[in-house]
Formats: C-alpha cells, structure tokens, sequence
C-alpha cells in the first residue's frame, strides 16, 4: 500500500490532465469502477472546464477539482501535496511533465504518467529518480498501451518458465485502433528528438548501476518471416522493449540472462512493406518544423476517434517464451488499445498504487516491478485477457 497513510492527504487520487481526451475516459472510468470510498480530484489549469467534466461523469460521482497549470510550480506542488497517487496525461511529457515529477519525488507521493517518450523517462530517472528513492516516492512510466500489456505480458510469460535458467522472450504486437491528437502531437514531437533522445539515454547508462552477476538485454530483432505466430515480424522502435528490458533488471525471477525482442505482426508483406514505408517517410517529415506543423494540425490535442470506432478497435499480443526446456505461448488482448483500454490500465495502475499490498519499490520503477501480479489481476477482472495458449 502507498507510504502515506489516508490521514495524511486529503485525495488518494488526483487524476491531472483531466479533460484532455484520454484524461477525460480515465475520469469516467474512475467514476464508474472506483471503489466508493476512493477519495480523488480531477485538475487541470481550466477550472471551467473541469467543473463541466464533473457535471457529465456517470453514477452522480463529484470527484474533488483542483486547478493548476504546468507552467506554475507552486501550483503543480499543491497538487503533489494533496494526493498519495498523481496520475498525469498532460504531454507531449518532455515539454511538460517534468515539474510534476520533480514535485512528486520531492514529496513522497507516487506518480504514473501515459508517456512512450524514451527521451522524458531518461531525463526523468537521471534528475530524480534518487529524490524519489530517498521520499519513497514510486515514478512509474509509460502506464497505458504504452506499455502495460508488453511489460506485464512478458512478466506473465516469464511467471509461466522454469526459475534460474536463461530465458528468452519475443513479443508480437497486432491492433486495429486509431489515434488522438494528443498521442499524434507527442509521436512527431519524439521523432523530431532524435539527437536529444540519443543523448538522454547515454547519460542514463553514465548513472545507472550496472546489473551484477546477471544479464537482461532487448536487442532490436531483423525483419522476418515469423513461423511460431504466422506474420511478418517487422521490429518496433517503441519504448515497450526497454521498458520489458528494466523489469527484467529489477527481477530476478527473469533470470539469469534474459532477452526480449518487440514486434509488430504483419499477416501481408505489401502490408508489412508499406508500413515501413509509412514510418519512414514520417520520420524523415518530422525534422521539418513547416511540416511537423501540418501534420500535427491535421488531429488537434483534444481530438480523437469516436466511440463507434473505439468500440470495433482491438489489441493482440502475442509472446512466445523459451528457457529450461520449456516453450510457451502467451497472449494478452482486448479492446480499444489507445483509449479505452488505455484509460482502464491507467486507472487500475492508479488504484494500484493506491490500496493494492505491493512489493516494497522506491525510485523510477516499471508496472511489473511495482505492481505486478497485482495489477494483472486488476487487468484481468476488468476484460483485459492474459493466458497461457499453449505450452510444450
């Protein structure tokens, strides 16, 4: 259960960035799945705004408010100061999250934030990762689609393997979603970042401590043909691996020497080759700021898909594990993995930290290394599948 007691704050939750479009479902999941004694606050620097989303939540429920803008550290401190768990969607995080965080380690309250920028988690562990630790503060990152179910999924995988033996773990992502303006803003803005992002990790692995006596790598895998889940695996330049990668340094259960390798799944090679066609041009697209501009302007922050689409929108992982003469094959899935699935995680991940007997971590740590089989449960009662498809 968090450190501080519930005497001591007046909010277990305080959910910032609320009326943002991904903000905006978390609240109404909150309202509609949280326990009833759960003490929480919505905030964000729109008073307005906040009162309006209050008013439209489900079941009546009249979560506190709590106004405060990125650009104030008096007022992002208050907030830190009134909750046990602060919960922020506000990015693109590089830009303006670090206040918050730097609030949060300072006073011992738990944070978890939505972001899948590697670039904001490396800055964020080298500036205050021990603070936290010395506060008792747990920092967790990338609590949504990025990257609940890889990071989790890769635990349960590994939960299903021999102990003390090397392991290897591949991961095989397939989904049908769209994306908000929010989630577009921060990928363009990430993949403009790549010489800050670049630096940010290298002065990461300058403070890190090296992992003694064991190893944990995420090597980026070459393109090919899959046979073990009938696709093209096409490697994935997202957060997920390293984010697997850190768990399986925290953990020993991952054993002696683990690796982990992410994927996309492509069933067609025309598919699979204009993907990275797609990526490509994006990226390249990215480095002008003209462009970046129209590109960002074409889905503004605010802006997402519709509950229609969200409702026919679906997620598949699919991980296949191997160690001490054993094979598994694994899968976590469910709905709308962007949004609706993503503001359950998020949620959960929140009450988690809340109320849930978790393992004693401090510092910047990962879903599984804070909460793990915890927060699996809470997955798995909420819709989200995890389970053991086959084993040799």
């Amino acid at each position: 259960m968090s450190r501080l007691n519930r005497t001591e704050r007046p909010y277990d939750v305080v959910l910032f960035g609320a009326t943002g479009f991904v903000g905006a479902l978390t609240a109404e999941y909150l309202a509609a799945h949280a326990p009833a004694d759960l003490r929480w606050a919505i905030a964000g620097r729109d008073e307005a705004k906040l009162h309006a989303l209050r008013e439209r939540l489900p079941g009546g429920a009249e979560p506190g408010v709590l106004q405060a803008d990125v650009s104030d550290p008096a007022a992002v401190r208050r907030i830190a100061e009134h909750a046990r768990v602060v919960a922020s969607t506000v990015g693109p995080y590089v830009r303006y999250g670090e206040e918050l965080v730097a609030a949060c380690a300072d006073t011992g309250t738990d944070y978890l934030d939505l972001t899948g920028e590697p670039e904001f988690v490396d800055l964020m562990y080298v500036r205050h990762d021990a603070r936290a630790r010395e506060t008792g503060a747990r920092l967790v990152h990338a609590c949504g689609f990025d990257s609940v179910p890889h990071d989790l999924g890769a635990y349960f995988t590994v939960r299903q393997l021999p102990e003390g033996v090397p392991l290897t773990v591949d991961g095989y992502v397939t989904a049908d979603a769209a994306i908000s303006g929010g989630t577009l803003a921060s990928a363009l803005n990430q993949i403009a970042r790549g010489r800050q992002m670049l630096a940010a990790a290298r002065d990461r692995a300058r403070h890190e401590p090296r992992l003694v006596g064991r190893r944990a790598s995420a090597p980026t895998g070459a393109p090919r043909f899959a046979r073990e889940v009938g696709a093209w695996a096409l490697p994935l330049p997202t957060i997920d691996a390293q984010i697997v990668q850190r768990s399986a340094k925290a953990l020993e259960r991952y054993g002696p020497d683990f690796r982990y390798r992410h994927y996309a799944a492509v069933r067609r090679l025309p598919v699979a080759l204009g993907g990275v066609a797609t990526v490509g041009a994006a990226a390249v697209a990215a480095q002008l700021p003209p462009v970046r501009r129209w590109l960002s302007d074409r889905l503004r922050p605010g802006d997402g898909p519709s509950a229609e689409k969200r409702a026919k929108s679906w997620f598949r992982l699919r991980f296949v594990g191997e160690g001490g003469g054993r094979r598994v094959f694994t899968e976590v899935s469910g709905g709308d993995p962007g949004y609706g699935e993503t503001a359950k995680m998020f949620a959960e991940a929140a009450l988690s930290l809340a109320f849930d007997d978790l393992p004693p971590t401090a510092g910047q740590v990962t879903t599984a290394a804070a909460m793990g089989d915890a927060l699996t449960e809470r997955l798995r009662a909420a819709g989200i599948t995890f389970r053991v498809a086959a084993a040799f």
